[in-house]
């Protein structure tokens, strides 16, 4: 086998890291960046190429980072700028690529832009951000809905005219057709770069050019009694995904570029995803990557769901490179979604299995290789807007946002002293970081091994696909490249399932395996729970 020179990002596994809840250094609650510096020992011994840190950007904390207040500030909840620095280069020691986000679409009313923007409609930023006039009725200029719930227009009494916020009304939309703005996205950008930044993910990209007519959204068919908010029950051909978006992404693209190694990848929201995704990843002068909530927001996973995603990303020549997370900060935890609790440690460790070997780069949400479930916050702790607004409709973001369980008998497992931000959950203590250390069968050395044989496997890391079975619930699929092949197989239920006899050899070489035996010349035709393997064919 020969090594392919492959750029870093390519089939890299990235650690995200939700600062509020990773480690608190100070005693006050709150995550912050101490906090990381000194869980990045673990996070690299994980074995992954790189982390991405959710915001830590000055902010009012509405949205709790994503409504920023200046772009290039470290809010003092998490540090200060040299903290940061301080972080770059332990991670840049531990040969850990940094990846921040970088929130496009908005910001919050607090950043001077927006002061300025709402003084005047004859100042030097007053088409910074989204502005219309009222209909003749005083009525907002069209029926855009907010993700958040309720019109997507808030009246501003100084300009007399209405401000567009896709989110909370704290957090207007910048008019990203202004080159100005863009211009000034762009400078934000450079000044982490300088600093040391490896890439940048972009938050709700997709959302960042609204119509220039304001035309209204039609209605999605939806009824009310089928959805949580009634953002759901427009089609949203107007509020956001419109055709300039990849112009735009080509100036993030060049300005990436000069700065060697660095890596783009879009969030990409919105029931048809795919084709956004791809083009705001085609050819070589846009992203280098996208990733949607096809798996994120899924309250079942089946071999169809998997192959139905994966399928549209055959590499044909110009297509870009996709990116794939089972949990993040915005969903509740895939485990809780897709198993019961009595199987819920073998499901955990059977999506790792799969997660890593899927094609395209994988996201790991911290907490993942301990097999956390969604933690449960009661109503009076919630602290996520729209969990309270949707209350008691949704799970909502606060239950995969506690905080990180370092050790299992110290107080708030180790998170803080003082009471988090968000409580404990009690299952998660009992899966800290320090019980799972020394145990050779626990979520968090599975993690490491299969980590470790995705990074040394070509076809794990690049190879094409090719799926060989999708009858409920058995998943197949084999990955090849330079005369590597790894057969992939997975049962996705809480039952036991037979394996049809021309997926499996009689003799594979195992190389992982979870929930059965691994030390087997024979592989079994009846496979148990949530039980899957790797085996190298070739």
């Amino acid at each position: 086998m020969t090594e392919d020179r492959q750029p870093w990002w390519k089939g890299a596994t990235i650690y995200q890291i939700y600062p509020r809840s990773f480690a608190d250094s100070n005693g006050d609650g709150v995550g912050d960046l101490e906090g990381i510096i000194g869980g990045l020992d673990h996070v690299a011994s994980l074995g992954v190429d790189a982390i991405w840190l959710s915001p830590f950007f000055t902010s009012p904390m509405k949205d709790f980072g994503y409504d920023v207040a200046d772009y290039c500030g470290v809010d003092p909840l998490f540090g200060t700028l040299e903290d940061f620095d301080r972080l770059i280069a332990k991670a840049h020691g531990l040969d850990l690529k940094v990846i921040i986000d970088q929130v496009y679409s908005h910001t919050s009313d607090a950043h001077d832009w927006f002061r300025q923007s709402r003084e005047s409609r004859e100042g030097d930023k007053a088409d910074w951000y989204v502005w219309a006039d009222p209909m003749s009725d005083g009525s907002p200029p069209n029926n855009w809905q907010a993700v958040f719930g309720g019109p997507s227009w808030e009246w501003d009494g100084r300009r007399q005219q209405y401000y567009m916020h896709n989110f909370l009304a704290s957090q207007p939309d910048l008019n990203v057709r202004n080159r100005e703005i863009q211009n000034a996205l762009l400078d934000a950008a450079s000044f982490w770069l300088d600093r040391g930044v490896d890439g940048f993910r972009l938050d709700a990209i997709n959302f960042a050019i609204h119509d220039a007519e304001l035309r209204d959204n039609p209605p999605s068919g939806l009824a009310m009694e089928k959805v949580t908010r009634p953002f759901d029950m427009q089609d949203h051909l107007y509020n956001m995904s419109q055709p300039e978006i990849p112009a735009f992404l080509e100036r993030v693209r060049a300005r990436l570029d000069a700065y060697p190694e660095r890596f783009s990848v879009a969030e990409v929201v919105g029931p048809n995803p795919v084709p956004e995704m791809k083009s705001f990843t085609e050819g070589e002068e846009r992203l280098h990557s996208a990733y949607n909530f096809d798996f994120l927001y899924a309250q079942t996973i089946s071999p169809a769901r998997v192959r139905r995603s994966l399928e549209q990303w055959n590499g044909e020549a110009g297509e870009g490179w996709p990116s794939w997370a089972f949990s993040n900060h915005d969903a509740p935890r895939a485990v809780s979604r897709w198993a019961s609790p009595p199987h819920r440690k073998a499901a955990a460790d059977l999506l790792l299995l799969l997660l890593l070997s899927l094609r395209g780069n994988a996201f790991l949400y911290q907490g993942e290789e301990l097999g956390l479930p969604q933690g449960q916050v009661g109503f009076e702790d919630l602290q996520d807007p729209e969990a309270i607004a949707n209350w008691p409709r949704t799970l909502g973001r606060d239950g995969a946002r506690t905080p990180f369980p370092w050790t299992s008998t110290d107080p708030n497992a180790g998170f803080s002293p003082a009471r988090p931000w968000l409580p404990v959950d009690a299952a998660h203590q009992a899966l800290a970081l320090d019980t799972q250390a020394n145990d050779p069968s626990s979520s968090l050395n599975l993690t490491r091994k299969l980590i470790e044989l995705r990074k040394t496997s070509p076809a794990l890391r690049w190879g094409e696909i090719e799926f060989l079975h999708d009858d409920v619930p058995v998943l197949a699929f084999r990955r090849r490249h330079d005369g590597e092949e790894i057969l992939c197989v997975f049962n996705l239920s809480g039952e036991q399932v037979d394996i049809p006899d021309h997926v499996t050899p009689d003799f594979p070489a195992l190389i992982a395996a979870c929930n059965m035996p691994n030390d087997q010349e024979k592989l079994p035709r009846s496979f148990g729970p949530w039980a899957g393997f790797w085996a190298r064919l070739s």
